[in-house]
């Protein structure tokens, strides 16, 4: 005798027990449910004992299905037993729509198991009717924050071009500047504040921060084998142009 078959046929039957006699399913925690379900666990024991089937029961019960979900729907929310139910109500309902904008909606957006039991009845038309509006109000929503995205992502590509376009009028690369470092003096290193910019070029990395002196900027810098810190003198046209080849970095990237 497989156990854990009875167990699913048992709780199936005792959920199926209480929504045709009272219209409602208790807790699992409660001790009506309890009862009824060990009642229902004897039943399906001697059934299973016998070699017999569980009856069909009332077209109302709710099938044992599995407590996980298919892996494209929102999980459901509601007392377990109606999750059980209201899963098999909706991938039943799901097979029934062709339209892959509707089925996608209700399988991400609606999750109180509820929602599935009330409708159940209702014809996959009349369903259909009845959702509508929502399902219209919900595209127009998605087809706006669609169009902001596409109009953000617009705005996005604009700067960083713009961005781009000065820094190659400047002639601004990573190679050129980590030159203006290396000809500055090295100097005693100091304390640390925000970084300016990092730079990567064969093999070598650069971070440059700002100082507590203002007329200071400190590197440390890394290659395959060394690390090293200093100071240089502050230049402002060497910190705006660093400024820049990121700004147009951080703005590719996005």
């Amino acid at each position: 005798m497989d156990l854990k078959l009875v167990r699913e046929e048992a709780i199936a039957e005792t959920t199926r027990f209480f929504w045709d006699n009272r219209g409602f399913v208790p807790s699992e925690d409660s001790d009506e449910w309890e009862a009824e379900y060990r009642r229902q666990f004897e039943l399906a024991k001697t059934r299973h004992a016998n070699g017999e089937v569980a009856t069909a029961g009332s077209s109302h019960a709710p099938p044992a299905t599995p407590a996980t979900e298919p892996g494209n729907l929102a999980r459901l929310t509601g007392a377990p037993t109606q999750i059980r139910w209201a899963a098999s109500l909706r991938a039943d309902r799901l097979r029934e729509i062709r339209d892959l904008g509707v089925r996608e909606w209700l399988a991400t957006t609606w999750t109180k198991a509820k929602s599935w039991i009330d409708t159940q009845e209702l014809p996959t038309a009349v369903f259909l009717q009845r959702i509508a509006p929502h399902y219209q109000e919900y595209r127009k929503k998605a087809d706006e924050e669609a169009r902001l995205r596409a109009e953000q992502r617009r705005a996005q590509q604009a700067a960083a071009d713009a961005v781009r376009k000065e820094v190659e009028a400047a002639g601004i690369t990573v190679e050129g500047l980590i030159e203006l470092i290396d000809v500055c003096d090295r100097l005693p290193s100091v304390s640390l504040k925000t970084k300016i910019a990092e730079l990567d070029h064969d093999g070598r990395n650069l971070r440059i921060f700002e100082t507590d002196d203002p007329a200071l900027l400190m590197v440390l810098e890394k290659d395959k084998t060394a690390r090293s810190e200093y100071a240089i003198e502050r230049d402002e046209g060497l910190v705006k142009d660093l400024v820049l080849l990121m700004r147009a970095l951080t703005l590719s990237e996005q």
